[in-house]
């Protein structure tokens, strides 16, 4: 296991720029998630510290060694594809042992490998037979066994589970987590599925258009996003934002005119950039139909969502906007009804033109 440092790393083809000076330092043992939505380059930086894309400016290190200038197999990584790239006519076991063969590593380590991970991937009864013979999940777990028998300093796993059907999905992700746990190793996994991020990652790189939103746990991305973009494109459903038409000092802290209503917000006044261009965030888990009908905005549903442990609630507000929020699970709420919504002013998000976030203290 090693520390994996970028430091201000560009590429670009011709005159098309895809990453410009990303820095980061990963540390050993971390599961790191990149996300966001294609085209951001997430993958093409994951190539890059595989080795299979040049680095145009900036450096990478692993461990103690400089490695932009290495080839791919001096890297001490090992890449898990999105398409598994096994061999169909080898068995599991040949491909699982081809690349450490073309090392000339003995066989009698080759077998202990092999048959150490297969153990721990649960697929000893897979050894025999060929690729056309097992399900996508099974063939995930080869092509990360055949990662894991290189014994690396860090795994690349590029968008791994995305050829899965939902539910192996869900499966898959438990067992990746829980392989992390029992092996401790450096691990990046490329996704643009935020459930995968939140539930997968130690931190979370938020990318976007060429550049990093926002590094952070799961939770500090969620609770405290850095910018408008990273707000909208983590959580499920979205945060909900409101024009800021007015904004006042109520004891220090920001009351707004947002959504044809005023709402307290817990967040500094003295903090803001001013009142123009303003944009309040409220996420739908901070918005609760006020059953007394106290809530500060009021609006009539227009759709109901019943997901069993809770109800969404889409309500069209008085100026029009449309706002998802939160109800209990045996809601007894129809569409056509009019409701009040009770806005959480700790859990509110102010954005500036700029797209710059300001939270509660």
């Amino acid at each position: 296991m090693a520390d994996i440092v970028l430091n201000e790393v560009s590429k670009s083809y011709g005159a098309v720029s895809v990453l410009e000076k990303v820095s980061m330092h990963i540390k050993s043992g971390e599961f790191i998630v990149f996300l966001g939505p294609s085209g951001c380059g997430k993958s093409t930086l994951l190539r890059m510290i595989a080795g299979l894309e040049a680095v145009n400016e900036g450096e990478i290190h692993i461990g103690d060694r400089r490695v932009d200038q290495l080839p791919p197999n001096q890297r001490g990584v090992a890449m898990v594809f999105q398409n598994y790239a096994l061999y169909p006519h080898m068995t599991v076991r040949a491909n699982m042992s081809f690349g450490l063969q073309n090392i000339g590593t003995d066989k009698a380590e080759i077998t202990r490998r092999v048959e150490d991970a297969a153990r721990m991937l649960e697929i000893v009864p897979l050894l025999e037979r060929r690729p056309a013979q097992l399900s996508g999940g099974q063939r995930q777990r080869v092509a990360i066994g055949r990662a894991i028998v290189r014994e690396p300093e860090a795994f690349l796993l590029d968008e791994p589970l995305s050829n899965l059907d939902a539910g192996l999905r869900v499966r898959t992700r438990v067992e990746l987590a829980q392989l992390h746990n029992r092996i401790k190793a450096t691990m990046i996994f490329v996704t643009h599925d935020q459930t995968e991020a939140m539930t997968l990652a130690s931190r979370i790189v938020v990318m976007n258009n060429r550049r990093i939103e926002q590094i952070g746990t799961p939770m500090e991305v969620y609770s405290r996003p850095a910018s408008r973009f990273v707000a909208a494109f983590v959580g499920s459903p979205s945060m909900n934002f409101l024009a800021v038409t007015g904004i006042a000092d109520k004891g220090g802290k920001a009351a707004v005119s947002a959504g044809g209503s005023v709402i307290d917000t817990g967040i500094a006044f003295g903090a803001l950039p001013g009142a123009e261009g303003l944009t309040l965030g409220v996420r739908p888990d901070a918005l609760r139909v006020a059953a007394d009908g106290s809530g500060s905005l009021a609006g009539t549903i227009d759709i109901v969502e019943r997901l069993g442990d809770r109800t969404l609630v889409h309500v069209r507000l008085g100026d029009g906007a449309l706002v998802v929020a939160e109800d209990a699970g045996n809601s007894a709420l129809e569409p056509g009804m009019d409701v009040s919504l009770r806005a959480d002013g700790a859990a509110t998000h102010i954005f500036g033109a700029d797209g710059r976030a300001y939270h509660a203290n």
